[in-house]
């Protein structure tokens, strides 16, 4: 059986480029090359290029997602999205490579789009009853009346850019005079925001990806972190104690699993995602659903996964196969 030939696309072009190309090397460097041809795409702006085990660089084709190795046109069989925020999370790739008929490991356009808009996405599920925060949207050249603002989410309350990761732009406000800054901070990440009640109780974060028709919740991941919240440096650089499983009683275990199940279905995931919630009094409340969850050495997807008892390497194999499997 001759190998399948797979792009691992990573880099993209927001802030978490960087956390994009370690989370695709992650992929890259566990997927077994007798069984896989690998290929990472590095994404930038002004271009794309292909990059081989011997750091060989060509560029790739836009129109038709192929690339030339001397005179052999390369197809991909099977593409690993690794791009967190654009092109690769609002679903810009995922047309691209649908149009071409080549299987990829992330959600269609339309739930990209959905999952990408925090305030769109915290709405469709507040429909389907599942409880999130109070929030209040703004956007870039709205006037800022404060009191307005605090009225709807109340104190402490988070400031987020509506579409970006990684904590980028996330500020916590105690107070009404520190608001109006806080506003202008997260604007630099997004035109749009979401204001948000903060919401006391544990922090998780919960895996799950599809196997044979089926989904499959990781195990939860409870999050205590050394600063204010879960912020880019408790993220990235240790300043957060992450327990896999979360210290939770078997009924909360079930209502956070049932929801992510609902989540998956209802919106029509694919691949692997990752959703946050604060338990507030047993209750688990959505704060976000990341389509292309980070896969870094210090991301959570691969503490769940060693967690749950499966190799990274079969893992990330066994999201090639579902991927290739609903493209037949």
């Amino acid at each position: 059986m001759s190998k399948k030939v797979v792009g691992i696309v990573m880099g993209g072009y927001s802030s978490e480029r960087e956390i994009s190309i370690e989370s695709g090397t992650t992929v890259y460097q566990n997927l077994p090359q007798r069984e896989w041809d690998c290929f990472k795409i590095i994404v930038d702006l002004n271009q794309w290029k292909v990059v081989d085990h011997q750091e060989n660089i060509f560029p790739l084709n836009l129109d038709n997602f192929t690339f030339k190795i001397g005179e052999k046109t390369v197809h991909f069989d099977v593409v690993f999205n690794a791009i967190h925020g654009a092109p690769g999370e609002d679903g810009q790739l995922a047309e691209m490579l649908s149009s071409l008929k080549i299987p990829h490991t992330s959600c269609s356009r339309s739930t990209a789009e959905l999952t990408f808009d925090k305030r769109n996405c915290l709405e469709k599920v507040k429909e389907w009853g599942i409880p999130v925060a109070n929030s209040f949207a703004f956007d870039g050249g709205d006037s800022i009346n404060i009191d307005t603002i605090v009225q709807k989410v109340g104190l402490p309350c988070f400031v987020k850019p509506n579409r970006s990761g990684s904590s980028y732009g996330v500020v916590k406000v105690y107070e009404k005079r520190k608001l109006k800054e806080a506003i202008e901070t997260a604007l630099k990440e997004d035109a749009q925001l979401i204001i948000e009640s903060a919401l006391v109780g544990m922090e998780i974060s919960v895996g799950a990806y599809s196997l044979k028709e089926e989904v499959i919740v990781l195990p939860i991941t409870e999050i205590i972190s050394e600063n204010d919240f879960f912020d880019y440096d408790a993220k990235y650089n240790g300043k957060s104690q992450e327990i896999t499983p979360a210290r939770l009683d078997k009924i909360s275990r079930s209502k956070v699993n049932t929801t992510v199940k609902k989540l998956y279905k209802q919106l029509n995931l694919k691949g692997v995602c990752r959703s946050e919630f604060i338990m507030v009094e047993g209750i688990p409340h959505l704060l976000e659903v990341n389509t292309i969850p980070g896969l870094t050495a210090a991301s959570l997807i691969p503490q769940q996964v060693k967690a749950a008892g499966i190799e990274l390497a079969s893992f990330f194999e066994s999201l090639l196969d579902e991927a290739m499997k609903k493209n037949q």
